[in-house]
């Protein structure tokens, strides 16, 4: 399945020290009559759906993605990034890239090795709860490969794509790490897997993505 994107990257005056959550908060609260921008209907309730634009931060510099529907609400507030104001720090604006481009999404036969840039997500808390009883790697591995799977799914049905065969996923390395969201800590992990099914760079897996948690990117393994 061939899916559109828009990347912005945004070349500001100094590295860019905040969490992509903050990125998402200042530009939602600049256009709040842009729903996809925020992921938020007009009533304040949160859209279930994967998110079709996506905030990261990614060697110092905010990257804003636009994915299908969302490419158009990021392009109409290209033109106004001029500075970013977070967390008391203001940014200059010092130069934008953006590219459109076809990305490839779904069930492949052969596996992709993908790193996690930023915490994924994966327990909810009954999901915590089980994994904690586990007790042993080997167990909670299993585990975190069924949740996987299942984000994959999940992301799939909301962009419209029918998983045609099983997904098959192995984690490799992988550590836990403490991490907050919305001031609540969580646990996240930090690694990699590999997984019969392409995603496109700097997507991310599992709850929040838009706030640029689960972000992953391929990698090779060196024959």
């Amino acid at each position: 399945m061939k899916i559109r994107c828009y990347q912005l990257t945004i070349k500001t005056d100094k590295p860019f020290d905040a969490h992509a959550v903050s990125l998402r908060g200042y530009v939602g609260r600049q256009y709040p009559h842009l729903a996809l921008l925020h992921n938020h209907s007009s009533d304040n309730s949160l859209i279930y759906t994967f998110p079709r634009v996506l905030y990261q931060i990614i060697d110092g510099s905010p990257v804003i993605i636009g994915i299908d529907e969302g490419i158009d609400a990021v392009r109409q507030i290209a033109p106004a990034l001029t500075q970013l104001s977070l967390k008391g720090a203001i940014y200059t604006v010092k130069e934008i890239l953006d590219f459109e481009q076809e990305v490839d999404f779904g069930v492949i036969k052969s596996e992709t090795f993908y790193n996690f840039l930023t915490p994924w997500l994966a327990l909810n808390e009954k999901n915590y709860e089980k994994y904690q009883k586990l007790g042993e790697w080997i167990k909670r591995k299993e585990l975190l490969e069924k949740i996987l799977i299942g984000n994959i799914i999940s992301m799939s049905k909301s962009l419209g794509y029918t998983v045609p065969e099983p997904i098959k996923a192995n984690i490799g390395k992988l550590k836990e790490v403490p991490t907050s969201l919305k001031g609540t800590p969580m646990l996240g992990f930090l690694g990699t897997f590999s997984v019969n099914f392409e995603i496109p760079d700097y997507w991310g897996i599992g709850k929040s993505v838009s706030r640029g948690f689960g972000t992953i990117k391929s990698w090779r393994v060196k024959s």
